[in-house]
């Protein structure tokens, strides 16, 4: 199979899967659990100033939806169906890849309604393109972050249902207290890019969370990938 055609298939694949995701109605969970949880973050309209800030908030705690959705995505298709669409895609790597680029499409979707539901109705006074962009480059980060952890806790790795959702929410946690340490500059710095935007310090320091944080995803997603070698 061509380089072209083998990109090809995997896209085709990822379509698939997206619709069988959509036809399953599995995206409503952790559709509401976003509904619910930017209910609770707007409830209060942001004063004009502190929307940087919010926006951290919300790509930081929204981690966890997004781990949900990636999962919900990554366990729609029975085991079996997942052999038939590996030989369909030409390979296991492909088959992969096309449920990550899925899980990462539905997370796109869920990072956007996160940054734009606040410029509608949350924030006070609508800010500029700057503090959009910003909050849009932290969901994104969020967003690669519960893609890789929901791939890691979804059911190729761990079968069992309830397992695998202990896993999440202990992984998320683990983040979150980790992100406390000293050991957090160097995995997933959430809590430290909450602090940076509360004291406007984000702008500056804005590599020194993202790059780590790009590299435990890709390092999760490796980990995820190597997994799916022995757990079809």
């Amino acid at each position: 199979m061509s380089g072209r055609s083998a990109a090809g298939a995997a896209i085709f694949l990822a379509g698939f899967k997206l619709a069988a995701y959509a036809r399953s109605h599995r995206l409503f969970q952790p559709l509401i659990g976003l509904i619910v949880m930017l209910g609770i973050f707007y409830a209060v309209a942001v004063p004009a100033g502190a929307e940087t800030s919010s926006y951290a908030d919300s790509a930081g705690l929204l981690i966890v939806v997004f781990a949900w959705a990636a999962r919900g995505l990554l366990d729609t298709e029975p085991a079996e169906q997942r052999l038939v669409s590996m030989t369909a895609a030409g390979s296991a790597g492909r088959e992969v890849i096309a449920g990550l680029v899925a899980a990462a499409a539905v997370n796109a979707g869920l990072a956007a309604v996160a940054v734009g539901t606040p410029l509608l109705y949350g924030f006070a006074v609508t800010p500029g393109p700057a503090v959009i962009l910003q909050g849009a480059a932290l969901h994104a980060l969020g967003a690669l972050v519960g893609t890789a952890l929901g791939a890691l806790t979804s059911r190729p790795v761990f079968p069992s249902p309830a397992t695998s959702m202990l896993a999440l929410f202990g992984g998320y946690v683990g983040l979150l207290l980790l992100s406390a340490t000293p050991a957090g500059r160097v995995l997933v710095p959430v809590l430290g890019w909450m602090r940076a935007a509360g004291d406007g310090t984000l702008t500056a320091s804005f590599a020194a969370f993202a790059v780590p944080t790009v590299l435990w995803s890709a390092a999760a997603l490796t980990a995820y990938a190597l997994l799916r070698r022995t757990r079809p």
